[in-house]
């Protein structure tokens, strides 16, 4: 199955995305010619979700370099280090943005001799095999974890997780893609995911755009469904998760993962290994992101809540090990002691 859309392309000279903003009711890509504009984009979530990012990021280093003068090799890197400095400093919990700065880090210090010519032409090439690369793992994460899922299941996922958080075919809605796409008889249920209604805006449509059965609820539904047995498994991505297998992820995945174990519902979580961050040894070390409170007061520029109320609008929160059934990846399904088993992976 072709994807219905690109998340997130090089144009030969600047950066084509789709404005995940403007979802369901407009379909529009932006066209990015500059690194601020980038940035913004990424800081309002025009493009967002922990894989594409990272895309994003290494698009931006390489649209970066475009925009440097012939100079000394010392003028050339601190472009470079400016240049990343400012991506970097667009959102702090997602860790692929960061993984994706470090690798373009090593392309231009094996590279920082060449002329600046070829310097740009190897940095290029380097942000587009990222884009295809977390593709093919996306791909590779839904045949890892395709077979979690039997005919008659009901899944529930919150948040988005799917092609438009990453190059394409997406983590844990990647998942759900392939088990469908081999025939399982399977429907979803996805939360609105508030404050932003990620899971409204954005997995409904992808989801419908797919062709894959998918009911919408309230995030305060899913308790209720989950009693009534109505659920019978979780699947959700991440944004960074410890060596440990502490999982950070859009706020209300915690609450999801609290009411599953309650209920005895398996819950799973699905990323590529460049969202692992193996350096920090447990997800109280995870910095979580606090956004604008408007995106809290307001819904679609109505406001709905008194002027000047108090609002704490945190974008995330962390799940712990112990409510995590497995974690998916490229090199199959890590089980408990995630410890041991996501150490493996990296061998």
């Amino acid at each position: 199955m072709q994807d219905p859309f690109r998340t997130i392309e090089w144009k030969g000279d600047h950066i084509r995305l789709l404005d995940q903003t403007l979802l369901p009711r407009e379909e529009k890509y932006l066209i990015i010619h500059e690194v601020s504009e980038l940035c913004d984009a990424i800081k309002r979530l025009a493009i967002r979700g922990a894989p594409a990012i990272g895309v994003a990021a290494a698009m931006g280093i390489a649209l970066g370099m475009l925009k440097a003068s012939i100079a000394d090799a010392e003028a050339t890197r601190s472009f470079f280090d400016s240049t990343s400095s400012q991506i970097a400093s667009t959102r702090p919990t997602a860790v692929n943005l960061f993984w994706a700065l470090d690798r373009m880090k090593l392309i231009f210090e094996a590279n920082c001799k060449k002329n600046l010519a070829e310097l740009q032409k190897v940095l290029i090439q380097e942000a587009v095999s990222i884009e295809s690369e977390d593709r093919r793992l996306c791909e590779h994460i839904g045949i890892s974890g395709k077979d979690l899922f039997e005919d008659g299941d009901v899944i529930l996922t919150h948040c988005n997780a799917g092609g438009l958080a990453t190059a394409g075919y997406g983590t844990a809605i990647g998942v759900i893609r392939a088990a469908f796409e081999a025939g399982r008889k399977i429907q979803v249920v996805a939360d609105e995911t508030r404050p932003l209604n990620q899971g409204s805006r954005i997995t409904a449509w992808e989801l419908m755009k797919l062709g894959i059965p998918v009911t919408l609820i309230t995030d305060n539904t899913a308790g209720a469904i989950m009693k009534a047995g109505e659920i019978s498994k979780v699947i959700v991505g991440a944004d960074r998760i410890a060596a440990n297998g502490d999982t950070a992820n859009k706020i209300g995945t915690y609450s999801v993962a609290v009411l599953a174990h309650r209920h005895g519902i398996p819950f799973y979580v699905a990323a590529p290994l460049s969202t692992i961050d193996m350096k920090l040894p447990s997800g109280e070390l995870i910095p979580i992101e606090e956004r604008d409170p408007i995106e809290v007061t307001h819904i679609g520029g109505t406001s709905i809540a008194p002027e000047g109320v108090p609002v704490r609008n945190i974008a995330f929160d962390v799940t712990p090990n112990e409510l995590i059934s497995g974690i998916v990846t490229e090199k199959g399904v890590a089980k408990k002691p995630f410890v041991k088993s996501l150490r493996a992976m990296f061998v």
